[in-house]
Protein backbone atom coordinates (compact mmCIF):
# COMPACT_ATOMS: atom_id res chain seq x y z
CA UNK A 1 0.00 0.00 0.00
CA UNK A 2 3.01 2.28 -0.23
CA UNK A 3 1.60 4.05 -3.32
CA UNK A 4 -1.75 4.80 -1.68
CA UNK A 5 -2.53 8.47 -0.99
CA UNK A 6 -3.92 9.70 2.33
CA UNK A 7 -7.50 10.13 1.05
CA UNK A 8 -7.58 6.59 -0.33
CA UNK A 9 -6.14 5.24 2.92
CA UNK A 10 -8.79 7.05 4.98
CA UNK A 11 -11.54 5.77 2.68
CA UNK A 12 -10.24 2.20 3.00
CA UNK A 13 -9.99 2.48 6.79
CA UNK A 14 -13.53 3.87 6.98
CA UNK A 15 -14.86 1.00 4.82
CA UNK A 16 -13.00 -1.51 7.01
CA UNK A 17 -14.43 0.02 10.18
CA UNK A 18 -17.96 -0.07 8.71
CA UNK A 19 -17.49 -3.72 7.69
CA UNK A 20 -16.28 -4.61 11.20
CA UNK A 21 -19.27 -2.77 12.70
CA UNK A 22 -21.72 -4.58 10.39
CA UNK A 23 -20.14 -8.02 10.89
CA UNK A 24 -18.54 -8.21 14.38
CA UNK A 25 -18.67 -12.01 14.49
CA UNK A 26 -16.56 -12.21 11.32
CA UNK A 27 -13.79 -10.14 12.90
CA UNK A 28 -13.91 -12.29 16.03
CA UNK A 29 -13.78 -15.40 13.84
CA UNK A 30 -10.68 -14.13 12.03
CA UNK A 31 -8.98 -13.24 15.32
CA UNK A 32 -9.64 -16.75 16.62
CA UNK A 33 -8.44 -18.43 13.42
CA UNK A 34 -5.29 -16.34 13.13
CA UNK A 35 -4.48 -16.41 16.86
CA UNK A 36 -2.45 -19.51 15.99
CA UNK A 37 -0.34 -20.10 12.92
CA UNK A 38 -2.11 -21.87 10.05
CA UNK A 39 -0.25 -25.10 9.36
CA UNK A 40 0.25 -27.08 6.19
CA UNK A 41 -2.59 -29.62 5.94
CA UNK A 42 -5.18 -27.27 7.53
CA UNK A 43 -8.50 -27.40 5.65
CA UNK A 44 -10.26 -24.08 4.94
CA UNK A 45 -13.90 -24.29 3.84
CA UNK A 46 -15.90 -21.50 2.18
CA UNK A 47 -19.63 -21.43 1.65
CA UNK A 48 -21.89 -18.88 -0.10
CA UNK A 49 -25.64 -19.06 0.49
CA UNK A 50 -27.65 -16.64 -1.67
CA UNK A 51 -31.29 -16.01 -0.76
CA UNK A 52 -33.51 -18.70 -2.27
CA UNK A 53 -30.58 -20.77 -3.56
CA UNK A 54 -28.72 -23.80 -2.34
CA UNK A 55 -25.34 -23.00 -0.76
CA UNK A 56 -22.21 -23.43 -2.84
CA UNK A 57 -19.30 -24.79 -0.80
CA UNK A 58 -15.67 -25.54 -1.51
CA UNK A 59 -12.58 -26.24 0.55
CA UNK A 60 -8.84 -26.27 0.19
CA UNK A 61 -6.05 -28.01 2.02
CA UNK A 62 -3.31 -25.50 2.83
CA UNK A 63 0.00 -26.23 1.14
CA UNK A 64 3.37 -24.86 2.16
CA UNK A 65 3.25 -22.45 -0.79
CA UNK A 66 -0.04 -20.97 0.55
CA UNK A 67 1.38 -20.02 3.95
CA UNK A 68 3.15 -16.85 2.76
CA UNK A 69 -0.10 -15.51 1.27
CA UNK A 70 -1.97 -16.25 4.50
CA UNK A 71 0.66 -14.34 6.49
CA UNK A 72 0.24 -11.34 4.17
CA UNK A 73 -3.56 -11.44 4.63
CA UNK A 74 -3.11 -11.68 8.39
CA UNK A 75 -1.02 -8.50 8.27
CA UNK A 76 -3.78 -6.67 6.41
CA UNK A 77 -6.34 -7.57 9.10
CA UNK A 78 -4.43 -5.80 11.89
Amino acid sequence: MSGMNAASMLKLMSARNQFNHNHPKFGAFLKTVFSRQIEEGTVIELSVARPGEEPVTTNLKVQQSDLELLEELKGLMK
